[in-house]
Formats: C-alpha cells, structure tokens, sequence
C-alpha cells in the first residue's frame, strides 16, 4: 500500500549551491499525490517532483515551471524514496533544498521523527519492460527488467581515495538506511574556484561535503564507508529516479554517470513508450 508521514516536521539549513538559508517542512499527502514542491515565498506555488520538470543538471538537480526553480532535491527525494515514502507536500521559503550534512540521513531522521503511515491506496510501480541505454563519450547508463529496484554503479576518478569503485545495491527493508543514506556529496578542491566563479557552492563547507585535495582531503573527520563516494552516486540516482513518480522495478547499471545522464537516460527511457508500464501491488 502506499505510504506517507504521520504528521508535519520542519527543518532548516543552508543551500549548497545558493548559500541561502532554507526552512523546510514535510507535510502528510493524500494517495496518488506523489512529491510535491511548495513554495511558501512564492504565494505556494507547487512544483511536481517529475522528470518532465528537470531544467538543467550540471552539479544539482534542478526543476523549472512556469519561470519557478527548486534547485538541489536529490538528496531530500533519495531519501523518501529510500524509506518508502509515496506521497509527501514539501515546502520551502527559497529556491534550494537545504544540503544539510551532505547526505540524506538528516532527511531520514526526519522522516522517522513524523511517522509512517499506510494508506489506503495501492501502491503503483514504474515497471521496465525492454532494455534501454544512454551514452556520452565514456559515461553510459542503461535500465533493464528487474523485479526489484537494483542499480550497479561504477565511478573512476585519478584520486588515491576513489580510483575505481563498483557498488551494487538493492532497495529493500532498511538497505537504503543501512547502505547509501549516510553518504556524503564530494568534490575537489581544484574545482571550488571555478564553481564560485559560476555563483555554485556558496554554501559548501566541510560540514556539509566531502573536500578532496590532489592526494588527500581537507576534512579531519574519517570516510563513513571505505568507498563512500560511489555510495553518493547511488543515493544521487535513486533520488534522480525519484522523478518518474512511482518507485521502479528495474535494474540500473551506471559507469561515470552524473545528474544530465540520468536526465537523459529518464527522458530516453519516457519517450521509449514499449519499454515500461505502469502496475499497481498485488
């Protein structure tokens, strides 16, 4: 059955691209409702968490309608997503979702914090049917059948930390709590000039990212995971994924892959009309 919060719970942080501060509150949805984005600065103008909406995705993902952008809700969708959470109204007082520590546990501990309640609809699933690919140079993805959500991903970067890492991983009972909540969003110190020469990263810090020097990192704390960083990249697809509106039966296998592959891959994948349907739970 579908699922929503047992009540309203609030929030507040920082955006990371925007340096903003945010509040943010999860309120209760009927069935059917999905994930809705309010804007309580912009008389509660409503932003559907749907792929039809991605504007752009360079470091974030970011939605647009009507001339309105909501910036950054990969982490806060990841994590609804991840608990099983079907139906939620998420407002805001800005244009970015706050990245509170980097990962989506602070979004979990949220959640819990309101409750889970079951409703009394069916829940309805995004089911791949055929497989379809996506790529870009070096940078691939696909979807295929599954009659779970499973993805593979694989990342590679010159870096003594990360080189090559794979991560297979399965949503189900308590996998996403478990394996790819707590991981955090990463970055390189080489690259931080030329973002906030691009107005992005205002509100990075070593509270809420990982900061990679050539051949270390800037934070004094340790890893959560050993291989922390293509963790991130999974809970970063399952929070892309999120805008197809249901939850997806299908196995995704990543290499490089990053916010615009996704886009892409979603929008190849939507417009392949024989390669899934939608079915409701038994």
């Amino acid at each position: 059955m579908q699922k929503t919060i047992s009540k309203t719970v609030e929030a507040e942080g920082i955006g990371l691209h925007t340096g903003v501060d945010v509040k943010i509150k999860l309120r209760p949805a009927p069935p059917n409702t999905g994930y809705i984005f309010i804007r309580t600065d912009l008389d509660d103008f409503e932003i559907p968490a749907s792929a039809e909406y991605i504007s752009h995705c360079s470091y974030a993902t970011t939605l647009l309608r009507k001339g309105v952008v909501l910036s950054t809700c990969e982490h806060l969708l990841s994590a609804l997503r991840g608990v099983g959470i079907d139906n939620c109204f998420i407002e805001l007082d800005n244009i970015e979702i706050p990245i509170m520590d980097g990962s989506s546990e602070d979004f979990i501990d949220l959640i819990e914090k309101a409750g889970v309640v079951e409703q009394s609809t069916a829940r309805k699933f995004f089911r791949v049917k055929e497989r379809v690919e996506f790529k870009q140079n070096d940078r691939k993805m696909s979807v295929e059948p599954s009659d779970k959500f499973e993805i593979e991903c694989l990342i590679e970067f010159d870096h003594p930390f990360i080189n090559k890492q794979t991560f297979s991983f399965t949503l189900d009972n308590g996998s996403f709590g478990r394996e790819i909540a707590s991981a955090r969003t990463f970055g390189f110190t080489q690259e931080i000039e030329m973002l906030r020469k691009a107005n992005l990263a205002q509100g990075g810090s070593l509270e809420n990212a990982i900061v990679l020097t050539q051949d270390g990192m800037l934070n004094t704390g340790p890893l959560r995971f050993k291989d922390e960083f293509v963790r991130h990249k999974i809970l970063d697809i399952i929070g892309d994924f999120a805008l197809l509106g249901m939850p997806v039966l299908g196995k995704i296998t990543a290499q490089k892959s990053g916010h615009a592959i996704h886009a892409s891959l979603m929008s190849k994948l939507l417009k392949t009309e024989n390669a899934w349907e939608i079915v409701e739970s038994d």
